[in-house]
This record gives structure tokens, sequence and C-alpha cells, in this order.
């Protein structure tokens, strides 16, 4: 499926055609499944949270939102990161919750962590990702991006509308203020 497409029933969606919301949703749902598998791979074999529950937790979060100005495919994705990410959050705040007398810790592996023997706190990330969020908005913007939706450099500058050496830079800076916070070398 070709961006152009996805694009023009995005803003057909957001001109609240339904029939364009559901194209949209069959063609990106697969995609969306593979990265919320990807996140929730290297978890704890218990884990009760699956990729489609995710996923569908994400999208009902985002209809659930006020009407999207859906400005293209990128755009999508950066709205189902946030999603994707809260969903995470809230499914680790709830667990840490019922298990806080039992100490476990909830951790989620990622390209941020230096292998999977050293996995990062999910709810740990998302502290240090708000507070990178109020140091610098375009930092945090594209960690949610490159993490959470999976974009490469190219598609996260194309989303942000800055050029690879650009996003390059921030991710760099962002990934080395995550490890600082998450007491990471």
């Amino acid at each position: 499926m070709d961006q152009t497409t996805i694009t023009q029933w995005l803003q057909d969606w957001a001109q609240g055609d339904r029939d364009a919301r559901d194209r949209v949703i069959e063609a990106v749902y697969q995609q969306v499944r593979v990265i919320a598998n990807n996140q929730l791979t290297p978890e704890r074999s218990d884990h009760t949270l699956q990729a489609t529950a995710l996923v569908n937790e994400a999208f009902e979060k985002i209809f659930r939102g006020n009407d999207i100005q859906w400005q293209d495919r990128q755009h999508f994705f950066a709205i189902a990161a946030r999603a994707i990410r809260q969903v995470l959050t809230d499914s680790g705040r709830a667990r840490m919750a019922e298990k806080r007398s039992q100490g476990r810790n909830i951790t989620l592996r990622t390209d941020l962590a230096s292998d999977a023997s050293d996995p990062i706190d999910l709810l740990a990330l998302d502290q240090a990702l708000n507070q990178l969020e109020k140091l610098n908005k375009t930092q945090a913007s594209i960690v949610e991006l490159r993490y959470f939706a999976g974009l490469s450099i190219v598609e996260t500058a194309a989303a942000t509308d800055l050029s690879t050496a650009t996003v390059n830079r921030h991710w760099r800076a962002a990934r080395a203020y995550l490890y600082a916070q998450l007491g990471r070398d």
C-alpha cells in the first residue's frame, strides 16, 4: 500500500468517512501489530497483555480521542506510538500495583538496552521520557517514533519535518539522556 493512498484515506477519515477509517485500519493493522509484538516479545513470559490486545487498546485510545486532523501515514504512526506507550505504561503500573508486595520489576528490553540480559524498566523509561519531553519535545517525539512506532531514521525525519542528520543528532542526544536517567553507561 503506498503512502499517498493511506494519506488520502486518513484525510477522508478526518472528514468523517467511516469507510476510509476502516480502510486505514485494514492497511496498517498488521504493521502496528508487528510493532506491538516487538514491544512485548522481550517482556517476561507470563505477561498478560498480548500484541493483538495491545493494538486493539491503542486503536481504542485513538478512536476515543478528539477528531484528529490526520496529516499522513507518519502522523498516524506517531499517534499510534503514543497510544501504545500509554497502554504499555498503564499496564505496567497496574501490574506494579498488584505485585508491589512481591517486589517484581516490569521490564522491557529495547534497543536502548545493551543486551537481552539488561532490560529496561518500562515505568522508569516512561518517567525519563516525560522528563525529556519537558526539556526537549523534539527529542522525546523522536524517541517515541523510533522506539514505540518502530520508524526508521528516514521515516522519523519525514514525520517530524527534520533532516535525517538532525534526527540522528537528536536521537543520539536523547539516548544519551535516557541512558543517564536509567543509570546506564
